[in-house]
C-alpha cells in the first residue's frame, strides 16, 4: 500500500484517494497472471516456431509489453473525464486511419490483413486500439444527443426544431460504426467487428435512445453474423464444427479439452503441461487451456472470478454516477473487457465456436495488451470519485 496522506493535494495524492483501488489491484493481479502464463507457455511455442535458440524471446517481449501496459494504465487513470474524451477522439481517428491503412500497406497472415509492420517496433494491430477509443467516442456522441433532446423537450415545439442534435449525434455514432464495419469486413476481422457492434448496442440500450436506433444496430449485427457464415468459408467451418464435431478438423479444441481434463482441480504443476507443445496458439488464443492443465480448475476459477469482479464492481460503481457520458463510456469499456474474456475462455471450453481472441492481460500480444491497458486506464479515470464538478473536468 502507498503511504499517502489524505491531506496530500498532489496529482498522485488525489489519484490515490479517488481511484478504485480494488479494481486497480484486480487488474494488476491479472497482469501478474500474464507473467506467469507467458513463462509457462511461450518458451515451448517460441522453440517450435522460431527455434531452440529463441526459447525466451516471446517471454522477454511480453515482459516488456506488460510493464508498459501497467505504466500506461496508471498514466491514463490520472486523466479527467474531459481529457479521457479528448484522448479517445484523437485515438479513434488515428486508429481508424491506421486500420484502413492495413488494407493497402498491411501484411497478410492466415488470410487476413490486420497488421502493420513498424520499424523497430515490430508488428501492430491498430484495430485493437480502435475498440476502447470507439467505445468512449460513442458514449460522448450519445450523451450529447441526450443533452440536445433534453433541451429540445424543455423548449416546447420551437425547441424541438432548434435542437437537431438529438438526431444528429446518434446518427453520427451509427455512421462511424458503419465506416468501422466496412473496414473490418474488408480485412476481414468479423470477431472484432461483432465485439464492436455488441458494445455499441449495449451503449445505445443503456442510453435509452429510441428503439428504432437500437433495432438498427442489433439487426446490423445479426445480418453480419449471417453474412459471415454464408460468405466466409472459415467462419462456416468453425460454426459447423461446433455444432457437429464430425463435420471437420477439431484438433485444437480436442487438445484444449484434454488439457482441462488432465489438469483436474490442482493441475499437473508449473511447466508440466503438454498442450503447449502441440497447440500453435497455446500462448495466445488457448492460454486458458494451458492454465487449466498446469494449474488446475481452482486457478482457472480464480482467473474467471477476477474478470467477473472487475466487470461487476465497475457497474456497481456507476450506480452513483450522474454524468451520462461517464456511465456510457464506462459501460462500453466494461462490456468490451468482459465480452473479450468470455469469448476467449468459452472458446477454449468449447462453449461457443472457436474464435481467435486474446484473454485480456493473460494472452501474448503487444497490441492487445497495450490496447486493453488503454481501455482499463480510461475506466479507472472515469470511475474515480469526484466530490465536485470542478474535479470532474467534464
Amino acid at each position: 500500500m502507498m503511504a499517502v496522506s489524505r491531506a496530500d493535494t498532489s496529482v498522485l495524492g488525489r489519484w490515490w484517494w479517488t481511484v478504485d483501488r480494488w479494481t486497480l489491484a484486480a487488474l494488476l493481479v491479472l497482469i501478474g497472471f500474464g507473467y506467469v502464463m507467458m513463462l509457462a507457455a511461450s518458451p515451448a511455442v517460441a522453440e517450435r516456431v522460431i527455434g531452440s535458440a529463441a526459447r525466451g524471446l516471446l517471454f522477454v517481449k511480453q515482459v516488456v509489453f506488460l510493464g508498459l501496459a501497467a505504466a500506461l494504465m496508471v498514466a491514463v487513470s490520472l486523466l479527467s473525464p474531459r481529457d479521457v474524451r479528448r484522448l479517445a477522439v484523437l485515438g479513434c481517428l488515428g486508429a481508424l486511419a491506421l486500420t484502413a491503412a492495413t488494407l493497402a500497406i498491411g501484411f497478410e497472415t492466415k488470410g487476413a490483413r490486420r497488421w502493420l509492420a513498424l520499424p523497430l517496433l515490430g508488428t501492430m494491430q491498430p484495430s485493437e486500439f480502435l475498440k476502447p477509443c470507439f467505445a468512449v467516442v460513442t458514449a460522448w456522441m450519445l450523451a450529447e444527443g441526450k443533452a440536445s433532446q433534453a433541451l429540445a423537450l424543455g423548449g416546447g415545439r420551437q425547441g424541438l426544431l432548434a435542437h437537431p442534435g438529438r438526431f444528429l449525434w446518434p446518427t453520427a455514432a451509427l455512421l462511424l460504426l458503419g465506416v468501422i464495419a466496412l473496414i473490418l469486413k474488408a480485412q476481414p476481422d468479423f470477431g472484432m467487428l461483432m465485439v464492436v457492434v455488441a458494445v455499441c448496442l449495449a451503449q445505445f440500450f443503456v442510453a435509452g435512445l429510441n428503439i428504432v436506433a437500437v433495432g438498427i444496430v442489433g439487426a446490423a449485427g445479426a445480418a453480419l453474423a449471417v453474412a459471415a457464415y454464408h460468405v466466409l468459408p472459415h467462419v462456416r467451418s468453425r460454426v459447423d464444427r461446433f455444432l457437429d464435431p464430425a463435420a471437420g478438423d477439431t484438433y485444437q479444441i480436442t487438445r484444449s479439452l484434454e488439457a482441462f481434463g488432465h489438469g483436474g482441480l490442482f493441475g499437473r504443476g508449473p511447466g508440466e503441461g503438454r498442450v503447449k507443445n502441440v497447440l500453435p496458439d497455446a500462448h495466445a488464443d488457448f492460454v486458458f487451456a494451458v492454465a487449466g492443465e498446469e494449474f488446475g480448475f481452482i486457478v482457472c476459477a480464480v482467473i474467471l472470478a477476477l474478470f467477473a469482479f472487475i466487470v461487476v464492481r465497475g457497474l456497481i460503481r456507476l450506480l452513483a454516477e450522474t454524468d451520462l457520458f461517464v456511465v456510457l463510456a464506462a459501460t462500453g469499456l466494461l462490456a468490451q473487457f468482459g465480452l473479450q474474456a468470455f469469448v476467449n475462455m468459452a472458446s477454449s471450453l468449447h462453449l461457443i465456436p472457436t474464435k481467435g481472441m486474446t484473454l485480456p492481460f493473460v494472452s501474448y500480444g503487444g497490441s492487445s495488451v497495450l490496447a486493453i491497458a488503454l481501455g482499463m486506464g480510461m475506466l479507472l479515470a472515469l470511475t474515480r470519485r469526484r466530490p465536485n464538478r470542478a474535479e470532474l473536468g467534464a
